[in-house]
């Protein structure tokens, strides 16, 4: 495998053709590249999946995109200029990928899941242009993260799929529900769901954001 920016373990389909789509999976604070990347034998077979290791090692086959200070409030909740290095991290190797298969940004997912989420949002309002369906999961938009020419920005072709755990207990539920107000005063599309679960994925969103993909293959 060459080397890339992020590390990286990745499902091809057998045959990859004009109709193929890619998804770039970025996990949370803890985990590492093979947590998300569980849910590749239930997507469809002829998307290209990609989950990539975040760059700080906390031991223990745990991974970070950033510090974070679990005690904190939203707004000091994350490590800014960590969060800043890791989305440039980030947006080069989402380009890295796109080269490598030679798939074009309307074919691009990017789904996140907690600190992953954060960054995704972060991603696709400063680089609109790298990623237009996003599912994020289990996270919120940080206003430090949000480029400074965003209401002249082009996010027509954005769409997101979002979705939280009524009974979240490390990002609160009214930290998420921000996301649907903000993105529709930029006219951006999304869909909220929320589900009776805590910190996690349930099996009913699960099956929503997979439908959600396919709808858009």
């Amino acid at each position: 495998m060459e080397k890339l920016t992020l590390q990286y373990i990745s499902r091809e389909p057998n045959t990859i053709t004009e109709k193929t789509s890619l998804l770039i999976l970025l996990h949370g604070y803890g985990s590492n590249e093979e947590d998300l990347f569980s849910f590749a034998t239930e997507l469809p077979e002829d998307l290209i999946i990609v989950s990539a290791r975040a760059p700080q090692n906390l031991g223990f086959g745990s991974y970070a995109w950033y510090t974070i200070n679990f005690t904190a409030d939203a707004g000091k909740f994350s490590d800014i200029p960590e969060a800043l290095e890791a989305r440039e991290l980030i947006a080069t190797f989402i380009d890295e990928i796109q080269d490598k298969y030679k798939i074009p940004t309307e074919k691009t997912f990017l789904l996140g899941f907690s600190q992953g989420t954060i960054l995704s949002y972060s991603i696709a309002l400063n680089y609109p242009e790298k990623v237009q369906k996003i599912i994020a999961l289990s996270g919120y938009i940080i206003p430090e993260l949000l480029p400074e020419n965003i209401e002249t920005k082009d996010y027509n072709k954005l769409d997101f799929f979002i979705s939280h755990g009524s009974v979240d207990q490390v990002i609160p539920l009214e930290w998420a529900n921000k996301a649907p107000d903000f993105l529709n005063h930029l006219n951006i599309k999304n869909s909220f769901q929320e589900y009776q679960v805590g910190h996690g994925v349930a099996p009913k969103n699960f099956f929503d954001f997979k439908q959600w993909i396919e709808e858009r293959l």
